[in-house]
């Protein structure tokens, strides 16, 4: 069903044997490297192989980088791809009922394999349009064998990096016997050979008959994971040496300091939320960054959705400065609390968007910095735009001003998924052909009436 849809992105070009970023001012995220005013950066088959202030790179196809930015592509680490058709359809949603209203409870039951590549593809060129080269992709919706097919053909032909997480639906009708049978399936099918952007993930609620199974085949779980309500069940998880490094713990609200604890020893990945926990009030509504640090653990961030709001990394680093910075205030002066939290410099955002999620995807020794040796997954932002101009502080431009339409190019894997401000390869009114036909489909499957102006979504069935 999904071969009609796989002309929408044209075959990219080969990658250059040695190319050459001339120019940029360089926010490498690595220690040792540092920040430069001007610096060049030279990739060699797609691999990072020398960052200099002047580089002579003699027959190196060359980028003009002067007056922009050059920084790792960022890392979000948990998005559900397959939602990109319901993008804004639910702006107004207040709790988590709310969000599996306008999806889990009615649209997903409908969804075709064709609806399921629509929605990964979508996403996935919103990410990397957006300067987001690394994608966790929470498939919770993988109802047959076909619909996990097309989720990873998607993310196979945008040309984005990822991690594809198969997981279960959460309601309706749906092919029991393909799970959880069908990751080995799939491991076998699209992971044995030469492709290095997509790796298998499965994902799981704390069921360790199911964890099982992903460690049998070697492959990473995650967890859509409330501290305040799921808390109790981790001492004897860790008691059984059910946690571990391999664990991937979205969320994390609420959760109490015996937890975190927990989660350190064991070596969980984690990341947090600025925007979905705040907007859909999970548990205490407060993003889990502080509590993260404090013991220990540099979290990644993750954007979870697009059903209420955008799909980039540069809000979620906002709304994080911006929810620390109220809540220490508050804390502090309010409560007198020791642990009030603490706003994070500009830096450390941007380091929570690159490195820190590059680690909880279990890829920081490929990508996260601009480091020789790593892939050159790397984007350049226009510092001298309208919206830019002056760059005052580089960290400040890129987390507090820069959006989108800043970003001239980017790199995956030392290939151009975007130059000069346009994804390249895409056939942008095949795209949104069928993203259209998709869409109508599923709101006649499911028996909505698009309003659009609701200010909110009614739900339309039970949740079985």
């Amino acid at each position: 069903m999904t071969n009609a849809l796989r002309n929408i992105i044209q075959p990219a070009a080969d990658v250059p044997p040695r190319r050459l970023i001339r120019g940029a001012t360089v926010l490498s995220m690595d220690a040792e490297i540092g920040n430069l005013t001007r610096g060049d950066i030279l990739i060699e088959n797609g691999i990072i192989i020398a960052i200099e202030e002047t580089i002579a790179a003699g027959d190196a196809e060359v980028i003009d980088a002067t007056g922009m930015i050059a920084l790792p592509g960022m890392v979000d680490t948990h998005r559900h791809s397959w939602e990109a058709q319901l993008r804004r359809l639910n702006p107004n949603a207040e709790t988590l009922e709310d969000y599996c209203n306008a999806t889990h409870f009615s649209f997903a039951k409908y969804y075709r394999p064709a609806d399921m590549y629509v929605g990964n593809l979508l996403t996935a060129l919103g990410c990397m349009d957006a300067g987001i080269t690394t994608v966790i992709d929470n498939s919770h919706n993988s109802r047959t064998g076909a619909h996990s097919d097309a989720a990873i053909e998607a993310l196979l032909d945008a040309g984005i990096r990822a991690v594809h997480a198969s997981g279960a639906p959460v309601s309706g009708e749906w092919d029991k016997a393909h799970w959880p049978g069908n990751l080995q399936r799939l491991q076998e099918k699209y992971f044995q050979g030469d492709n290095r952007l997509i790796s298998l993930a499965a994902m799981a609620q704390l069921e360790p008959e199911r964890w099982a199974e992903a460690r049998r085949l070697g492959l990473p779980i995650v967890t859509e994971f409330f501290g305040g309500e799921m808390a109790s069940e981790l001492a004897a998880l860790h008691q059984q040496g059910l946690l571990g490094p391999d664990n991937i713990f979205n969320h994390c609200t609420a959760l109490p300091d015996a937890g975190w604890h927990i989660l350190r020893e064991a070596g969980v990945r984690v990341n947090v939320c600025p925007r979905s926990d705040a907007h859909y009030g999970i548990e205490d509504g407060m993003f889990a960054l502080q509590s993260a640090r404090r013991h220990g653990i540099s979290p990644g961030l993750s954007v979870d959705n697009e059903t209420s709001y955008s799909g980039d990394m540069f809000m979620e680093m906002r709304v994080a400065f911006y929810l620390q910075r109220v809540m220490g205030m508050h804390q502090q002066k309010g409560c007198g609390d020791a642990h009030h939290a603490v706003t994070l410099p500009a830096h450390n955002l941007l380091k929570a968007a690159t490195l820190d999620g590059a680690v909880c995807a279990g890829l920081q020794d490929e990508i996260g910095s601009l480091t020789p040796g790593k892939q050159a997954d790397l984007i350049l932002i226009r510092a001298d735009d309208i919206n830019l101009y002056p760059s005052g502080n580089a960290f400040g431009t890129v987390v507090h001003a820069a959006d989108r339409s800043n970003i001239d190019t980017v790199l995956i894997g030392g290939r151009i998924v975007k130059r000069n401000g346009t994804l390249a390869g895409v056939d942008s009114a095949r795209l949104r052909a069928a993203v259209d036909e998709s869409r109508q489909h599923l709101f006649a499957a499911a028996g909505y009436q698009h309003d659009m102006f609701a200010e909110r979504f009614l739900p339309l069935e039970s949740a079985t």
